[in-house]
């Protein structure tokens, strides 16, 4: 009886002790973000002119971080709003101009309007940068753009940049073809894969160490990292980082579905699951699913194919974890509704919408309708990316601040 009860104790003082035993160990911490981890640069901004390159996913908890550090008494002298502006209200590729928050009255300086980068004139009031937007790691996605030009502005002006990092929710796939820079363009700046499964702290750092600022310059860089993160991990965003990307269903989606925003299909712009659904009116009679697209402000107010009824695939409730297990983009969707399409010399024609960017700058390789046209398999497709994509992943390796 008495065996009974001591090994009974014992089991229960294991699992008080966490040393001892694996129970306390099973509970994953907590995953921080620079942001929340106020502590390690609040000291770092006191008593400086700041300025922040902000947009709606600048949080802490619930709050944003320029309200917080507000309250903290940090003098915050000017924000810097990307693509779909400070308060995220723009829809995608509309120019967005200077104004004032009306919350706080600070000025608010736009980079999606008539300039790229803060100028001369915009940081000569400011000591230092601080830069926390939540990044969704596809090449297409343009907050790696903005990162590039304000680092150049930085380095140009002597400005030290404070990276807030933010975990990476497609940081466990690299992998599309690597941007053939004959193609560069607004979607496409560097010579990375679609995805590149970096934070945006480690690719600024990969900016500083490819020489990708002109003149080889380099940017001053104070990076927070995110606490108790790995790439691999699963990361629900608690703010959707653009207006287009409002689900988490659409983020994990994004690197293979944003493909269709450079061929003649409707990939959920118009309607309230962007980057979920995929369809055309000349799908009537091949797929049962329909939707119709309409104009909504904020999100898409032209998108391809309005007020048509298009027919096509539900992905909403696909289960994304085949992504993962596969470390691949889907390409096999692209395939499947480019042999559907009725009319295939203008499957890759986007001249009849007003859609963002053509196959051959979403993709960044010139051959990649090509190989869809000729017939070639999923892995043939795959395989044409190599070597470049694995001299990438060896680049890549040298940056990481999460191993």
């Amino acid at each position: 009886m008495y065996k009974y009860l001591f090994f009974a104790l014992l089991c229960f003082f294991i699992f008080l002790n966490p040393k001892n035993g694996s129970a306390a160990n099973d509970i994953p911490a907590k995953i921080l973000t620079g942001a929340d981890q106020t502590e390690k640069y609040i000291d770092l901004l006191k008593g400086k002119r700041v300025g922040i390159l902000a947009n709606p996913t600048t949080i802490i908890g619930k709050t944003h971080l320029v309200d917080s550090l507000l309250k903290r008494g940090i003098r915050i002298v000017k924000v810097f709003g990307p693509e779909h502006g400070f308060r995220g209200n723009a829809s995608a590729g509309v120019s967005v101009g200077d104004e004032k928050d009306a919350a706080t009255g600070i000025k608010i300086v736009s980079l999606y309007g008539n300039k790229r980068k803060p100028s001369k004139t915009d940081l000569s009031d400011v000591d230092i940068m601080v830069f926390d937007v939540q990044d969704v790691g596809c090449r297409f996605y343009t907050y790696i753009n903005v990162l590039r030009d304000v680092m150049e502005s930085c380095a140009e002006n002597n400005k030290e940049l404070l990276i807030l990092d933010r975990p990476n929710p497609n940081g466990y796939l690299i992998d599309g073809p690597v941007l053939d820079m004959s193609l560069k363009s607004g979607i496409g700046q560097f010579p990375i894969p679609i995805s590149h499964g970096m934070t945006i702290a480690e690719f600024a750092q990969m900016i500083n160490g490819e020489g990708w600022l002109p003149g080889n310059t380099k940017c001053k860089l104070k990076i927070i990292p995110v606490k108790n993160y790995a790439h691999d991990m699963d990361y629900v965003l608690p703010v959707p980082p653009s207006p287009n990307l409002n689900t988490q269903q659409s983020i994990m989606l994004y690197p293979s579905t944003c493909l269709f925003e450079g061929v003649a299909v409707n990939h959920g712009r118009g309607t309230y699951y962007p980057f979920t659904i995929l369809g055309s009116p000349l799908f009537k009679g091949k797929y049962a699913f329909s939707f119709i697209p309409k104009s909504i402000k904020g999100m898409s107010e032209t998108p391809i194919y309005m007020n048509q009824v298009c027919y096509g695939l539900d992905l909403r409730n696909y289960d994304v974890s085949k992504l993962r297990q596969s470390k691949r983009i889907n390409i096999q969707w692209i395939i499947d509704l480019y042999n559907a399409y009725p009319d295939k010399a203008k499957f890759f024609d986007r001249t009849q919408s007003n859609q963002m960017g053509s196959i051959d700058g979403l993709s960044g390789d010139a051959n990649f309708k090509n190989q869809i046209a000729a017939g070639l398999s999923v892995k043939e497709i795959q395989q044409s990316w190599e070597p470049k994509l694995s001299e990438y992943k060896k680049t890549r390796q040298q940056y990481l601040l999460y191993k």
